[in-house]
């Protein structure tokens, strides 16, 4: 019997299939692998960073197939591509795109560790020299308390997602903490390339505090 792939969209729906209204949640500690970069997603850096997170992320998935795989492994659909977002005035501009400062991202498995990763940054040097991943970390990230919305619809109508957030920040007692130390982050479900604009789904997230 074909052992069953873990979803992590499935198996942890608070995290990632919010509904298209404000929630208030609790973000556990996770581990992903993060590439650091600036400018506009359509600039030069953002296609590279996506290669590199792709590259490596699909190296340790696929480490089975050359009896590779680490301790603890199990069959897992790689998670979606996330974003955090910031700028260097102390908060995100959604209108200065070629200033927006961001960290992207995909989540890893739970026995993905240190010595896993410099394993797959390995492969890729040796089997995909085209690829830089020179940019590429690895990282547990603790978010925290956030407040989370999915937004339906194309990137530039995020502000009206991010409008009713904030207004259920003010009704709800909480403290907009979002800026360069606890950032705008975003969650893509949707691939752009294949699903229309106002079909897009990503989850919107905002880190609070409780006044």
């Amino acid at each position: 019997m074909a052992q069953e792939k873990l979803d992590y969209k499935k198996e942890y729906k608070d995290l990632y299939l919010p509904k298209a209204k404000p929630m208030l949640i609790e973000v556990p500690a996770m581990n992903f692998i993060m590439v650091d970069g600036k400018g506009a997603p359509e600039g030069e850096e953002y296609p590279q960073a996506m290669q590199a997170l792709y590259s490596l992320s699909f190296t340790i998935k696929m480490s089975k197939m050359g009896g590779k795989q680490p301790d603890g492994y199990f069959e897992y659909v790689v998670p979606p591509l996330e974003g955090l977002w910031y700028g260097d005035k102390g908060s995100f501009e959604q209108n200065d795109r070629d200033a927006w400062l961001w960290t992207s991202m995909i989540r890893q498995p739970e026995f993905v560790t240190q010595e896993v990763f410099d394993w797959a940054v390995a492969q890729c040097r040796a089997k995909k020299p085209d690829t830089d991943v020179s940019k590429a970390r690895f990282e547990t990230f603790t978010e925290g308390l956030c407040v989370q919305m999915m937004h339906i619809g194309p990137y530039a109508k995020e502000p009206v997602t991010i409008e009713a957030m904030h207004r259920f920040m003010d009704d709800s007692g909480l403290d907009n903490m979002t800026g360069n130390v606890r950032k705008h982050h975003e969650i893509y479900l949707s691939d752009p390339r294949r699903v229309a604009p106002e079909r897009l789904k990503t989850v919107l997230r905002l880190p609070v505090a409780k006044k």
